[in-house]
């Protein structure tokens, strides 16, 4: 099947949508691109740009049913960037590795598929290699793929003890029950466990059965724990202080799922 390129208004369009995106504006570049897409949804150029912006929306399901079409994009290379990045989502750890590593094969300098794949890695057990797309990734593009923030696991502790201690005593209280543990990462059981999956990018997670939910007919034992996700969180903190911050929202927004808050509830008491 032959497809219809795109012309120069049109990829200017494209770019108009990816600058949107990189504004953090989802919403406009997805009427952006659907005002594009009007009798052109096959085309495979502005399948690969709708899968980018399902990606930003949350939606990696959606993103690889667009990318069946666009095979023949312009960009391969960026194609199986964007399937790597869905599987990973979807945490379909080795097809995301595979997908990675092709588009590497392509576009060896890509600096983007470097960092995932060292992610990807991490997520496999396979700290090594991991640690040799890091490298490759600052070494080309050092300013958007800087080495993480280093921190012992003392000290991370200690920010985690301070965030709680933070907490209202009526809060506090019922982490009596609820100890609050640190992991280096999620491990797959936890992320597949709910469906859709997590994203293996989470910060924290509360998991268990909320105080709303329980009884006194409820059976003795630890009702459920918060975990947060060390590395994970040093990955997305530029420095000490940030990290102490995102420490701090992370147990708030996981102490709120324990109470039973919803997302609208928590954004309304500033746990979000």
């Amino acid at each position: 099947m032959s497809y219809e390129t795109l012309n120069e208004t049109e990829w200017e369009a494209v770019d108009q949508v990816y600058d949107l995106l990189e504004k953090g504006k989802v919403e406009q570049a997805r009427l952006r691109l659907d005002g594009l897409m009007q009798g052109r949804r096959e085309q495979p150029d502005l399948r690969i740009v709708d899968a980018a912006v399902s990606l930003d929306e949350g939606a990696p399901e959606r993103a690889l049913a667009t990318l069946k079409g666009a095979e023949r994009s312009a960009d391969p290379s960026l194609f199986f960037h964007l399937r790597a990045i869905a599987h990973f989502e979807m945490v379909h750890l080795e097809r995301a590795r595979d997908d990675a590593e092709r588009a590497l094969v392509i576009q060896p300098d890509l600096a983007e598929a470097h960092d995932l794949l060292s992610r990807i890695c991490e997520h496999l057990g396979d700290f090594e290699r991991a640690a040799e797309h890091a490298a490759e990734a600052e070494a080309i593009d050092p300013d958007a793929f800087g080495s993480p923030l280093e921190v012992s696991d003392e000290e991370f502790d200690a920010l985690v003890g301070q965030a709680v201690s933070r907490l209202p005593a009526e809060v506090r209280r019922h982490l009596d029950e609820v100890p609050v543990l640190v992991e280096p990462l999620p491990s797959r059981e936890v992320l597949t466990a709910e469906d859709p999956p997590l994203s293996p990018e989470l910060l924290g997670l509360f998991v268990g059965r909320h105080l709303l939910e329980r009884s006194h007919a409820d059976l003795p034992g630890v009702p459920g724990a918060i975990f947060l996700f060390r590395r994970n969180l040093l990955r997305a903190c530029a420095d000490r202080e940030e990290l102490e911050r995102e420490v701090r929202i992370t147990v708030q927004h996981e102490v709120g799922h324990l109470l039973g808050l919803d997302e609208d509830d928590l954004d309304r008491w500033g746990l979000a």
